[in-house]
């Protein structure tokens, strides 16, 4: 009764407007590499003062959600991911492009991601109060536990890479920890330089790694590229829905249930779940060498990891990432505190958003699948062109993030080291991926061992935690095995980003 009260109230003149411009924008925001959706909220919060509240939480949701699905759009056409979760989208999305088939890719996440949106939501209204008790249940321990099963998964999948890899990952646990360390009030690895005091913004690393890496290692090759080829067809084939239907429906669920969990940000439930479909798919050994399948699941993942952390914000009032955290502001602005109460002090608000997320999923499935086409022009403009455009959007999307030409300078400086891994063929994922990580770890780990005075059996003694330390145990020695035994096997996904 209280949803379809809320469809009332969504589908009203002035809330679907708001709901339609959040989707637009969001689109838009996802598409420009570095912008992403935390900046965007942030800076129109405000400009939402003058709106009502339902209004203007609707379209800050409309704009996350958005994010999510434009995300994919450069990542698939030119190997630049829109934000984060799309670095898992390129693998696949980027080598279907370079055969021509970027408008299948597309077409195919807008689907994917319209699958993964409605499956989470129906789990959001219909299962949210029970499965917010079961996240409960997850405490330090079990964060740092769940991220070490993320951090196993980046040896697992560089494959014959596997040295490569950690040291990837390596590079990019150092790099999180750049700056003051939050319970010491220290500076570490800042070399007396104060603008590095703030630490290094991992949206700049993003961008210098992909976009202006890119650009550098495409600019000396005298080949043909993506931009060069031709576009053999714009939609998918019925072959390419088959392939794609179970691991969107599987990764759905996974990223779903992965989203409840308040700290499990959509990069870690979008890596998990790729990884899981890879390992359950037939074609799995494909999964990075242009596979229809993995683009499907790693946009099915990250969209209903989306509507996952609306559980814990709606029920417990506990984001579970950035964005999150300034839509959790964006409530308190209105004097609307997210948590148990919310469900009786203001069900008008709440199923009103909930009710227009529904509706923002078609608007976003009517707003991306027919533009199809559009965007996989993208894959012919020349080169030349493309790459100053790449360039400028890149600068604009790191200055944005905190409004400093540091994080430009970041971004060019990864630029380069970006250019010189792909010539080296070290994979750039896991590096962006433990920069992202790192930090969580660091603070799962070190609140766990306050809790234990020290003891490091805290992670076995506790039967979640236990669980997934020794799933984690299991994948790093499965993945050393596979190494030791076969270097040559080409079971990587993560080897070649490029």
């Amino acid at each position: 009764m209280e949803l379809l009260d809320g469809f009332q109230a969504a589908l009203s003149p002035e809330n679907l407007l708001y709901a339609v411009i959040g989707a637009i924008l969001g689109t838009l925001i996802g598409v420009l590499p570095g912008i992403g959706p935390t900046a965007g909220i942030a800076v129109l919060i405000p400009l939402t003062t003058v709106v009502p509240p339902a209004g203007a939480i609707i379209m800050m949701a409309a704009i996350y959600y958005g994010a999510m699905y434009g995300g994919s759009t450069t990542a698939i056409v030119a190997n630049i991911p829109g934000e984060a979760t799309s670095v898992i989208t390129a693998l696949d999305g980027y080598e279907l492009a370079k055969k021509g088939r970027a408008g299948p890719a597309l077409a195919v996440a807008a689907i994917s991601s319209f699958v993964a949106g409605s499956i989470s939501l129906v789990g959001l209204s219909v299962f949210a109060p029970a499965l917010a008790r079961w996240a409960l249940e997850f405490g330090p321990p079990e964060y740092f536990a769940l991220l070490m099963v993320a951090f196993s998964l980046v040896i697992t999948l560089s494959g014959r890479t596997l040295l490569k890899g950690v040291a990837s990952a390596a590079l990019g646990m150092l790099v999180a920890l750049i700056g003051v360390d939050a319970y010491s009030g220290g500076t570490r690895l800042t070399f007396g330089i104060d603008a590095v005091s703030a630490g290094l913004n991992y949206v700049a690393i993003i961008i210098g790694l992909f976009a202006v890496g890119e650009v550098l290692f495409n600019v000396e090759k005298d080949v043909k590229r993506i931009y060069e080829m031709a576009v053999t067809r714009w939609l998918p084939t019925r072959h390419d829905l088959k392939e794609s239907a179970a691991p969107a429906l599987r990764s759905s669920v996974t990223g779903f249930f992965l989203g409840l969990l308040p700290g499990c940000t959509p990069v870690v439930s979008t890596m998990i779940a790729y990884d899981v479909e890879r390992r359950v798919s037939k074609r799995g050994k494909n999964f990075g060498k242009g596979e229809i399948a993995g683009v499907a699941a790693a946009e099915g993942a990250n969209n209903a990891a989306v509507s996952g952390g609306f559980v814990p914000l709606f029920a417990l009032g506990i984001p579970s990432g950035a964005t999150m955290a300034v839509l959790l502001g964006a409530f308190m602005i209105y004097g609307i505190q997210p948590g148990p109460r919310m469900f009786t002090e203001h069900p008008d608000i709440l199923w009103a958003l909930i009710a227009s997320m529904y509706i923002g999923n078609v608007v976003l499935l009517i707003l991306n699948l027919p533009l199809v086409g559009i965007w996989a022009r993208l894959a012919k403009i020349p080169f030349p062109a493309l790459a100053g455009l790449i360039v400028v959007f890149s600068i604009i999307g790191a200055y944005s993030v905190r409004n400093s030409m540091f994080d430009v300078w970041v971004m060019l400086i990864f630029g380069v080291v970006g250019y010189l891994m792909r010539k080296l063929e070290i994979p750039l994922a896991p590096l962006v991926l433990a920069a992202v990580l790192a930090q969580l770890v660091e603070s799962s780990l070190r609140q766990s061992l306050a809790t234990s005075h020290g003891a490091y059996t805290i992670f076995f003694t506790r039967p979640i935690s236990a669980v997934l330390m020794i799933a984690a145990i299991v994948l790093i020695v499965r993945g050393v095995w596979v190494y030791v035994r076969n270097p040559e096997r080409k079971s990587a996904v993560l080897e070649d980003v490029d």
